[in-house]
């Protein structure tokens, strides 16, 4: 969608990923789908035209040899999607996580691929800034760049820190159930990843040709025109954060630790 918006002439570039993974695509636990090619004639839900699960979809199709002529493909809220698998209302859902996760967990659904297998250092999001931020305030973008790199590090450090993400955000950001969070990132330990958030050309020029294979895209911003990679650190010098939830922060603060 960063693409497409630098394409229409909105004047925004990307300066940082989010996370690398944490999608999926599942199937109905008594589903005959197995392989890419079982999705022949079937319904499959993705989150919308710009989606990177769309493309994705659009991908794994093409390598072999099928195109999104030869499946029903709908465009649904990634929160409904668990629902409509369950009640066998489309055929294969994916999209970002917690919501592929829900069905696995709750028994009814199956993966069918996790992205980190069928497109490994798949994007699952950027971070996109206007340009008139970018030229006016450096400082601010800088630091957000920083603690999206220093918190990556912290959470891909040690599977402690996952669980204790899992229920900081579920407390503090999702209305998600923290066992749901922490089995999205713990099984596998991989099934998302914070770390090697750098701007890749290589990756983004795949993303142009996709899009531009697919449809979505014109082919007429190219990475210089939407990407802005002077905000990422290469010299090692970043460390990672130190969490502490409340209760501790707390603590600190009553020995006079933290201020």
């Amino acid at each position: 969608m960063a693409i497409k918006l630098r394409e229409e002439g909105v004047p925004i570039k990307i300066v940082y990923l989010g996370h690398r993974d944490g999608s999926a695509a599942m199937v109905h636990k008594d589903s005959s789908i197995w392989r890419v090619e079982d999705l022949r004639g079937k319904k499959v839900a993705v989150p919308n035209r710009y989606s990177n699960q769309r493309l994705l979809l659009f991908r794994s199709l093409k390598a072999v040899g099928m195109t999104f002529d030869d499946l029903e493909l709908l465009e649904m809220p990634p929160p409904d999607m668990p629902a409509a698998l369950y009640s066998h209302a489309v055929d294969a859902i994916t999209s970002g996580e917690p919501f592929m996760a829900q069905s696995e967990l709750d028994g009814y659904g199956r993966v069918l691929w996790l992205t980190k297998d069928v497109w490994p250092g798949f994007i699952s999001c950027v971070l996109a800034v206007r340009e008139d931020v970018l030229a006016t305030q450096r400082d601010r973008v800088q630091n957000l760049v920083d603690g999206i790199a220093r918190s990556g590090l912290w959470i891909d450090e040690h599977m402690d820190h996952r669980m204790q993400l899992a229920q900081f955000v579920s407390q503090n950001y999702y209305n998600q159930d923290p066992r749901l969070l922490e089995f999205v990132l713990s099984k596998p330990p991989d099934r998302v990843t914070y770390t090697s958030l750098a701007l890749r050309r290589q990756d983004f020029e795949e993303i142009e040709q996709l899009g531009k294979e697919s449809g979505l895209l014109d082919g007429t911003a190219h990475f210089d025109d939407y990407c802005d990679c002077s905000f990422v650190r290469t010299d090692g010098s970043l460390g990672r954060w130190t969490f502490e939830d409340a209760a501790s922060a707390a603590a600190a603060r009553a020995k006079g630790l933290l201020r």
